[in-house]
C-alpha cells in the first residue's frame, strides 16, 4: 500500500525521454505516467528532437543538445539554460530525480542543492562499461571517480537489481543504494502469443529451434558475440535458425557477416510480443546493461535465456533453472549452452516454464508503488 504524505511535485532530469524509444526512455515515461495517476505533478527536463518518435508523458521542458558523436540517434545535453532553471525554481518541487549524471544532471544538482531541494538519482546506464567498445577503456577509472563523487550529493541512488547494487558498492559508491526494479507487461509478453504463421512466413519449421536476439544494434551490446555464435549455429547442421530483431548503425555489417540469419528490423507492441513468443530461446551477450529489459520480456514470453554473466542479468537468469549465464567473452560457452538447451526437449520445456514463472514476479504497478514508498521515506527524513 502506498504511504501517505507523498510528494506533490517531482522534477525529473534525463538524457533520454522522447527522442529515442530505448529502455531508459520507456521506463521513465512509465514512471511519469504512474506518478500523474497518483495525483503528482511532474516536470521533465531533457533533450528532444523536432519529430520525436515517443509520445511522451508529463510536461517536457526541452534543453539545448547536440547529436552524440558517432551516434546521431542520441542527444547530448549541453547545459541547463536560465529560463529552464527559473521554471524549476517556480515549480518548487518536493523532490528532484536525476536519471542521467551528464552536464544537465550536474548543473541541475547544483541548482537543487542551492535551493535546498532534496535530490535522488537512478542508475539506468552503465556508461563506464561502454568506453571499452569505442577504444576509450583507459578512461573508465576516471569516469568512476566522477560518478562516486556525483552520487554523494544524492540522498539515494535507485538501482535496478541487487547484483547492480553490489557492483556499485564494490566500486566505492557509498550513497544510500535502494532497489528500484523494472517490470514487464505479463499479459502482452506471453507464451500464448506464439504463432505458427509467423514462423512459416520466415521459413522456420516447428521442428527447428529459433534462437533470438533483440536489441539496438550498437557495438556496446557485445554484437561480436552474436556474430560469432550465430555464425556457428548457422553452420552447425543442427535444426536451428537465428533471428535478430532491432535496428541501429551496426545493422549492415551484421547482415554481411550473418547472411543466413533472419533480420527483421525494429518491432514494437503486439508485433514484438508475437515475435518473442514465436521463437524458442533468447541469447543476450551484453555486459553493459543495468537491467535486462529484453531478457525479462523474453522470459515472460516463455523463452529460456543464455545471457552474459553481468549485473543486469544475474538477478533474472538462474543457471540451470531458466537458462545459463556465460562470461561475455566466452563465445564457446554461449554456443555450448545454446546447443545444450536446443538439443534437450525436456530441459527446454522445463526452462521455458520457469522463465515465465519468474517473469510473473515483476509486476509494473508493484515496482512503481515501491519507488513511491521510497520517495515518501526519503522525504520524511528530509
Amino acid at each position: 500500500m502506498i504511504k501517505s504524505a507523498l510528494p506533490k511535485r517531482v522534477a525529473l532530469f534525463t538524457g533520454n525521454y522522447n527522442h529515442i524509444a530505448d529502455g531508459v526512455s520507456l521506463t521513465l515515461n512509465r514512471l511519469v505516467a504512474y506518478l500523474e495517476q497518483q495525483g503528482i505533478e511532474v516536470l521533465v527536463f531533457g533533450p528532444t528532437v523536432k519529430h520525436p518518435p515517443v509520445q511522451h508523458n508529463g510536461t517536457l521542458i526541452p534543453v539545448p543538445s547536440v547529436s552524440a558523436p558517432g551516434r546521431p540517434e542520441y542527444r547530448v545535453s549541453l547545459f541547463f539554460p536560465l529560463h529552464a532553471r527559473q521554471k524549476l525554481i517556480d515549480f518548487n518541487p518536493d523532490l528532484v530525480h536525476i536519471a542521467t549524471p551528464d552536464i544537465l544532471g550536474l548543473q541541475a544538482m547544483w541548482v537543487a542543492v542551492n535551493e535546498g531541494l532534496p535530490v535522488v538519482s537512478s542508475f539506468h546506464t552503465n556508461f563506464a562499461s561502454y568506453l571499452k567498445y569505442y577504444g576509450f577503456g583507459i578512461l573508465e577509472p576516471l569516469l568512476w571517480k566522477y560518478l562516486i563523487w556525483y552520487y554523494r550529493y544524492c540522498r539515494a541512488l535507485f538501482v535496478p537489481t541487487p547484483s547492480m547494487k553490489e557492483e556499485l558498492e564494490q566500486r566505492g559508491v557509498d550513497t544510500d543504494l535502494r532497489i528500484w526494479s523494472r517490470g514487464v507487461e505479463v499479459d502482452r509478453f506471453h507464451p500464448e502469443k506464439r504463432s505458427s504463421a509467423w514462423r512459416e512466413k520466415r521459413g522456420i519449421s516447428e521442428q527447428e529451434r529459433a534462437v533470438l536476439f533483440v536489441s539496438r544494434l550498437v557495438w556496446e551490446k557485445n554484437l561480436s558475440a552474436i556474430i560469432d555464435v550465430f555464425g556457428r549455429l548457422n553452420h552447425s547442421g543442427e535444426n536451428v535458425k537465428t533471428v535478430v530483431i532491432g535496428d541501429g548503425p551496426a545493422m549492415q555489417e551484421m547482415r554481411t557477416k550473418l547472411p543466413q540469419t533472419i533480420f527483421i528490423g525494429g518491432l514494437y507492441g503486439d508485433a514484438l510480443s508475437e515475435a518473442y513468443a514465436s521463437c524458442d530461446l533468447f541469447m543476450f551477450p551484453s555486459d553493459t546493461e543495468t537491467f535486462g529489459n529484453v531478457t525479462l520480456e523474453a522470459m515472460a514470453s516463455g523463452l529460456p535465456v543464455v545471457a552474459a554473466n553481468a549485473a543486469g542479468n544475474k538477478s533474472l537468469v538462474k543457471p540451470g533453472e531458466n537458462g545459463f549465464l556465460v562470461d561475455a567473452n566466452d563465445f564457446d560457452g554461449f554456443a555450448k549452452c545454446i546447443n545444450l538447451i536446443t538439443c534437450d526437449e525436456a530441459l527446454h520445456h522445463s526452462m521455458a516454464v520457469k522463465s515465465r514463472k519468474m517473469a510473473e514476479q515483476y509486476d509494473w504497478p508493484k515496482v512503481m508503488e515501491a519507488l513511491l514508498n521510497d520517495y515518501h521515506d526519503l522525504l520524511s527524513r528530509f
